[in-house]
């Protein structure tokens, strides 16, 4: 099973939402491994978006991922990566297909409800990042028979 970082953001927060975003990871069959409200310092938000430190928005994104606590998850499942990156859709909420939480919730490019891990490498980094091992949760559980195909489990 692979892991992957969500963050539910400020407009999510502000806006009431999180329970509903988490709700359609959920009923997507994601596992919850980790769940913690974290308020986002200078420090985190250098090294999660030190890839953009050099752009011109970059002190804009920071002043709004400080705004409020987020919500960080470290969600579990077969190709959880992908499968998050979907459920999330486009980074640009008004371009983003229905179905999708920003499809179906969003507006903008950056107040766009949630942060994904944009790969399996991405993922691993940015789990440690915001989780210490003992955080993090392995259970088993019985719907697992219902959302995977026995061969599919391992």
């Amino acid at each position: 099973m692979e892991r992957t970082l969500i963050l539910i953001k400020p407009d999510a927060m502000a806006r009431g939402l999180a329970g509903t975003v988490l709700s359609r990871f959920e009923a997507k069959g994601l596992k919850i491994a980790g769940v913690k409200m974290i308020q986002l310092d200078e420090a985190l938000l250098k090294a999660h978006y030190s890839h953009l430190a050099d752009k011109p928005f970059f002190p804009t994104i920071c002043e709004f991922m400080s705004r409020t606590p987020v919500i960080a998850l470290c969600l579990e499942g077969l190709e959880a990566v992908e499968v998050c990156r979907s459920l999330c859709g486009v980074t640009n909420s008004r371009k983003a297909a229905p179905g999708t939480i920003r499809g179906d919730l969003g507006m903008s490019m950056q107040a766009n409800l949630v942060h994904a891990s944009d790969s399996v490498e991405t993922a691993k980094a940015e789990v440690a990042r915001f989780f210490k091992d003992e955080e993090l949760f392995g259970y088993e559980q019985p719907v697992i028979n219902f959302l995977y195909a026995s061969d599919e489990r391992g």
